[in-house]
């Protein structure tokens, strides 16, 4: 089945949407690098603090990053989805269910994104229309 152009422009708003508002959850983890405090942050592989920071940052800032620009969508749908699980069933494992609703959601966003890919209105959709151009 073909993809129309609402399709794509919609995976686009949510792309952007999702990845934009991400972002405003791993930059201030960002920033926990760049501080003269000492890192606090959950363990939650029993890597260490440092180390758990890294993952969130990864996924909540490049990850995020990625999937605005739609380069690599489907892959780095992977580490937020892993993330938003986390964060809804340890990190907030012992909260009611309104504290788990927000990763949750977002969680549904990118097992979406990870579905139906970045679109024609993408990094990877340049991608894929350049190498179908290209095959022999």
């Amino acid at each position: 089945m073909k993809k129309t152009v609402v399709e794509d422009i919609t995976l686009l708003i949510v792309r952007i949407g999702a990845g934009s508002m991400m972002l405003t959850h791993g930059y201030p983890k960002l920033m926990k690098f760049f501080n003269d405090e000492p890192i606090k942050f959950m363990d939650f592989l029993g890597i260490g603090s440092v180390a758990s920071l890294s993952l969130a940052v990864f996924a909540e800032f490049i990850c995020s990053i990625l999937i605005m620009i739609g380069f690599k969508t489907r892959l780095a749908a992977i580490p937020l989805m892993i993330t938003m699980l986390t964060a809804a069933f340890i990190a907030h494992g012992a909260d009611p269910f309104v504290r788990k609703e927000l990763p949750l959601l977002y969680f549904l966003i990118f097992m979406s994104v990870l579905i139906f890919g970045a679109g024609q209105f993408s990094i990877d959709g340049v991608i894929n229309r350049k190498s179908m151009f290209y095959k022999k």
